[in-house]
């Protein structure tokens, strides 16, 4: 990268020289047998100083002045620098509000590059007060090396796929096989009692929520709370120290992966784009804001049409948004993206409030620079991408209208399946729909049918145990007085709100969730699970727990019998949709996006075995229908019939005369299976508010 000997001396700090370096590389990189360059984009600065610390004890050992400057970038190569070394930055210039400068050198500053963190951020005023030094994390450098053993990344199809959210704390941090130093960490999650869990669970792909280093809200600090989330980024590269059993918080998350993929598993991040944990107008200076406040975040305009640099855009509800419009900002984004994969070996992402990074002028444009810029990477495009199609800002609905290579987070499926199975009216051909992958959404010959990521439950709102056990969010522990959360939550408690001892409610409430589980899982679409609803883990009602780092939000692994019998059949559905061709590689003649091969068919009918007609679709009254999915006519193709009976009322179904037909599943049954093992025929009598999956025997 550098020619040493054009370039002289132009400094020596201690043992440190300095020479000019190079501004073609962002961050921190090693230039081998002479020590570390650094680049940072700052351009309004008059000077930048490269701070370093000791590792143990955080103390400043000196201060370099990065001695060139190409364009807006900062530089200077300094010698004797070697892994493990802390530093941050100051930065020296101008402050005036009103023009949109805040440059403060009493505040240390993350590199928006730094790859790693020695330590978790946290918010404390008394430290930030002056030099904010001793409150602010330090940055590490890295070295990228890294024994990955020749595993290389599963690479699961769409098709395959099942997506299984969790957080990386939450999930084992009370895991009674996990040791106690290692829970709640990555080492935890790569622990092999983990791993056989997700195996014998039979799900392909962990989307963790997010890992990347991220400060709690000044608010939520003073109230004793915490951002347990992490939606609240302050570095884009830097695994999160929290989660690292052993202070190397990079080959912990690399073993993690490593791990993840001997098994066969994809992992998957969310990963937050949209704004930082600097905050509004009043926020803190602790990297991006004190580099380039103007052109990192968008600003409201007055009518003019001139940019107000004390108004923030809030388009995501917390302070302020990224501004992506901005060449360095967006290559920021993408740098880290690729960074995760080629570095991190992570597998896709799922990108929070998504519609945000597609604002150009603070307009959504499909066909945005940053959606252009992932569909032209040769490493970008090849990996999973999930979009959560909205934000709150003007026009911030936008379900459907990402990209062809995207899959999107569908809030449709979600509303249609909890109220049908609620027993809501209106629903029947709404929930069809949903059922055969939303194909309004997500139109036929521009979009796969694994487009849609179908969900019932994600960690913002109920969980599955709690969506059949409220009707109402209890949200008090949160210190908002219950006004936090989404008031819409389409959940019923059959009678008592929370948990209960009634047998009869609690036998039903089990039967409701065996049915939501059962229609994600034959359902069109990429199912994604939230981690423990197999389980019944259950937030006592909380449907916003995002500052709860405690037992609200950890899952418990203590199981009794109802929790063991869901967990069996969730594992049951799974392996059912792997291992049938209709239930995830749908192909129908209509459709011609793959444009072979299309060969399925999909029938719909009454409970008289009636085909279904205009008047069937639209009687609101009618809650019961059957489906039938097949593959073929020759013997030996896969049949199969699903009857839904969402009343509150027993039907029988009729069934094709001379035909028979085994119970794949029956959801009136504790763990799904049908006590009769015989082959059905003629009828079949379907419970109340049951669901029954059959396949043809030939």
């Amino acid at each position: 990268m550098i020619n040493l000997p054009k370039q002289s001396i132009l400094n020596t700090v201690g043992k440190h020289d300095v020479y000019a370096g190079s501004a073609k590389k962002l961050g921190p990189s090693f230039v081998k047998g002479v020590g570390v360059n650094f680049a940072v984009y700052c351009p309004k600065a008059h000077k930048v100083e490269l701070c370093l610390f000791d590792k143990d004890t955080e103390q400043q050992i000196c201060a370099i002045e990065l001695p060139a400057k190409k364009g807006r970038v900062w530089h200077g190569l300094i010698t004797n620098i070697e892994a493990g070394q802390l530093y941050g930055y100051r930065v020296y210039g101008d402050y005036n509000l009103d023009m949109g400068l805040v440059f403060d050198h009493e505040k240390l500053l993350i590199d928006p590059y730094a790859k790693a963190l020695n330590r978790p951020l946290v918010w404390n005023e008394r430290l930030y007060a002056g030099d904010s030094a001793a409150m602010m994390a330090k940055c590490v450098v890295v070295d990228p090396e890294f024994d990955w053993q020749g595993i290389t990344r599963p690479y699961v199809p769409d098709s395959d796929t099942v997506v299984y959210e969790m957080h990386v704390k939450g999930f084992t941090q009370i895991h009674p096989d996990v040791p106690e130093s290692m829970q709640g960490t990555y080492a935890g999650l790569a622990h092999p009692k983990v791993i056989k869990y997700l195996k014998d669970l039979g799900v392909t792909t962990l989307q963790l929520m997010p890992v990347a280093a991220f400060m709690s809200e000044p608010r939520l600090t003073d109230l004793g709370l915490t951002n347990y989330w992490g939606y609240n980024p302050i570095n884009f590269f830097s695994p999160e120290p929290r989660y690292a059993s052993n202070g190397d918080s990079v080959a912990e998350f690399k073993t993690m992966i490593r791990e993840m993929h001997r098994a066969g598993i994809e992992v998957i991040l969310d990963v937050v784009f949209n704004h930082s944990a600097e905050g509004g107008g009043d926020g803190p200076i602790l990297s991006f804001r004190g580099l380039d406040n103007r052109n990192f975040y968008l600003f409201d305009k007055n009518e003019h049409g001139h940019k107000q640099y004390r108004s923030y855009v809030n388009n995501t509800g917390c302070g302020n948004s990224i501004n992506l419009d901005n060449p360095y900002v967006l290559q920021l984004v993408t740098q880290s993206l690729r960074y995760w994969v080629e570095e991190m070996q992570v597998d896709g992402f799922r990108f929070d409030l998504a519609v945000s990074l597609a604002r150009e002028g603070n307009e959504f444009d499909n066909y945005s620079a940053f959606f252009k810029v992932l569909f032209q990477d040769p490493v970008l495009s090849q990996v999973k991408l999930i979009a959560e199609p909205w934000d709150i800002g003007y026009g911030g609905y936008r379900l459907g209208q990402f990209p062809e290579n995207w899959h999107e987070c569908n809030d449709k499926f979600r509303d249609t399946v909890r109220g049908f199975w609620k027993g809501d009216r209106h629903l029947l051909g709404d929930f069809a729909t949903r059922l055969m992958g939303s194909r309004d959404v997500f139109h036929k010959d521009l979009r796969t049918i694994n487009t849609s990521v179908n969900y019932i439950a994600y960690h913002d709102g109920f969980t599955l145990e709690d969506l059949v056990c409220y009707n109402h969010k209890h949200n008090e522990a949160n210190c908002e007085h219950n006004r936090d959360g989404h008031g819409h939550n389409l959940s019923y408690n059959y009678g008592i709100e929370g948990p209960t001892k009634n047998k009869k409610i609690n036998a039903l409430r089990q039967k409701q969730k065996r049915n939501l589980l059962a229609t994600l899982f034959v359902s069109q679409g990429t199912p994604h699970l939230l981690a423990g609803d197999e389980i019944g883990r259950t937030q006592l009602g909380n449907n916003n727990a995002y500052c709860q780092d405690n037992s609200i939000s950890w899952i418990n692994w203590q199981l009794k019998n109802p929790h063991k019998q869901q967990l069996e059949f969730v594992q049951n559905l799974i392996k059912l949709r792997h291992g049938s061709e209709l239930l995830h590689s749908l192909s129908l003649k209509d459709d011609g996006y793959f444009g072979y091969n299309n060969s399925h068919e999909v029938h719909w009918y009454t409970p008289e075995n009636q085909e279904m007609n205009y008047e069937d679709w639209h009687d609101i009254d009618n809650q019961s229908f059957m489906v039938e999915l097949i593959a073929g006519l020759q013997e030996g193709d896969e049949t199969l019939r699903l009857m839904i009976n969402a009343s509150e009322l027993e039907v029988e179904f009729t069934l094709p005369s001379k035909s028979k037909w085994q119970i794949l599943f029956d959801t009136r049954f504790d763990n799904g299976q049908a006590k009769r093992k015989t082959p059905v025929s003629k009828k079949y009598l379907c419970e109340d508010r049951s669901m029954v999956l059959l396949q043809k025997k030939w």
